[in-house]
C-alpha cells in the first residue's frame, strides 16, 4: 500500500510587514548634522544611543536603530530575569535582512529630513561589530546619502570583491580597529584601507590598544573626525 502524500514539499514565499524600532534626540537647532549609531550583535539601541550621546559633537541629532531579529540572553546575575537582544543578521537567506537593513535606513532618514530636523547633506553612519559590514553595504550602494561612515571592530562585506552593487563614493570613511581584537585582529583588518579606497578617496584607518569594544580613546578620534568632516 502506497504511503499518503508522495509528493514532495514545496517552499513558497509570504511577504508580511515587520516594524523596526529606532530612538530620536532632536537638535537644539533644526535642520542640523546627524549620527546614527548601530548597535553589534545582542545590544539594543539603547546600547547604540548611550554611544551615540558619548560621541556626537555638539548641535547633532542622534538616531539609533533597532535589529529586526530578537533573542533571549542570559540574566546579568544567576537566577535573574532574562533578557532581550538583537541582531541584523541570519544564517538563513543574510540578503532580505541586508534588504531590511537598507529599506529601515532609507525610510528613517528620509522621515527626519521631511520633519526639517536634519540636514540630508551631512548624516553620519556608525557601526560596532556585526552592523559595520551591513553599514558599509549600504554606504556604497547608496553612495550619494552619507557624508561619513564609521566602522567599529567589525569586518567588510563579504562580497565586497564580487558583488557589483557597491559604487564609488564620496562619503569619508573611518575604519576603527582593536589590537587586541579577538574577531577582527591586526591580521585579518589590515588590507581594509586598501579595500575601501577602491571605492572610496577619503579612507582612514586607526588601530588602537583595545579589544572588542568602543574605548575612550575611540570616542574622542571619531568625535574629533566627525567635527572635521561636518560643518557644525
Amino acid at each position: 500500500m502506497s504511503s499518503p502524500n508522495q509528493n514532495p514539499s514545496v517552499e513558497r514565499k509570504l511577504t508580511a510587514q515587520i516594524s523596526l524600532y529606532y530612538d530620536v534626540i532632536a537638535p537644539p537647532s533644526r535642520p542640523a548634522p546627524l549620527l546614527i549609531a548601530l548597535h553589534g550583535y545582542g545590544a539594543s539601541k539603547w546600547h547604540a544611543m548611550r554611544e551615540a550621546k558619548i560621541i556626537a559633537p555638539e548641535g547633532f541629532g542622534l538616531a539609533s536603530l533597532q535589529g529586526p531579529h530578537q533573542h533571549l540572553r542570559e540574566p546579568k546575575e544567576k537566577g535573574g530575569p532574562l533578557r532581550f537582544g538583537f541582531g541584523w543578521l541570519t544564517n538563513y537567506r543574510p540578503e532580505e535582512s541586508v534588504a531590511i537593513h537598507h529599506r529601515a535606513l532609507i525610510e528613517m532618514i528620509e522621515a527626519l529630513v521631511n520633519e526639517g530636523l536634519v540636514d540630508s547633506e551631512q548624516i553620519f553612519l556608525l557601526g560596532f561589530s556585526q552592523s559595520c559590514a551591513l553599514n558599509y553595504r549600504f554606504a556604497f550602494a547608496h553612495p550619494n546619502i552619507l557624508r561619513g561612515v564609521i566602522g567599529i571592530c567589525g569586518g567588510l562585506p563579504g562580497d565586497w570583491e564580487t558583488s557589483e552593487l557597491y559604487q564609488p563614493t564620496d562619503a569619508a570613511v573611518f575604519h576603527l580597529a582593536g589590537a587586541r581584537d579577538e574577531y577582527y585582529g591586526p591580521a585579518r583588518v589590515e588590507d581594509y584601507a586598501a579595500q575601501l579606497r577602491t571605492r572610496a578617496n577619503n579612507v582612514e584607518l586607526r588601530s588602537y590598544d583595545a579589544g572588542h569594544e568602543i574605548s575612550p580613546a575611540m570616542r574622542e578620534d571619531i568625535r574629533a573626525w566627525i567635527r572635521d568632516k561636518s560643518t557644525v
